[in-house]
């Protein structure tokens, strides 16, 4: 299914729904961030995305980075809550949602960078390489606070 983010432009269509989800960032002692590329949009994203019944933010996050990555992480800490009211992603299915994202920070203990379904591309980047790449603003708040040490951030 095709989408379109948005971040502060008044011509974003007005959202019909609010999703919990949940990001986690994966970061390796060298400093190396996990990233995939989405294929849905191109852009490279922190593996993520929405909570099932049943379980928590955090388990939701750990699931959604094993099956968008192929890493297995533990959450080693919570980064923030991203909700602004200014994010805005529209989906070909006609739902459009405001972002709600728990983002956690965690370390992997296992596995190995796999592309699939959701994503055809996954890699470690490091801080310096980050500007090479297209990411979304929203993702690149969320990095950001994370390079900074600004966290937990709720926004």
């Amino acid at each position: 299914m095709a989408r379109t983010e948005y971040w502060n432009d008044p011509a974003a269509p007005k959202p019909n729904t609010l999703i919990p989800a949940s990001n986690l960032l994966v970061a390796r002692g060298d400093g190396a961030i996990l990233l995939q590329r989405r294929r849905d949009t191109g852009q490279w994203a922190l593996p993520g995305g929405a909570q099932d019944i049943g379980e928590s933010p955090a388990q939701c996050a750990v699931r959604e980075c094993e099956e968008e990555t192929g890493i297995v992480a533990e959450v080693t800490g919570l980064l923030g809550v991203y909700s602004p009211p200014g994010h805005v992603v529209a989906y070909s299915d006609g739902e459009i949602r405001q972002a709600f994202e728990v983002t956690y920070i965690g370390k992997p203990v296992g596995g190995t960078p796999t592309v699939n379904e959701e994503a055809d591309g996954v890699r470690w980047v490091l801080p310096g390489e980050l500007d090479e790449l297209d990411i979304h603003v929203s993702m690149r708040l969320q990095i950001g606070h994370f390079l900074s040490g600004e966290y937990p951030h709720v926004m």
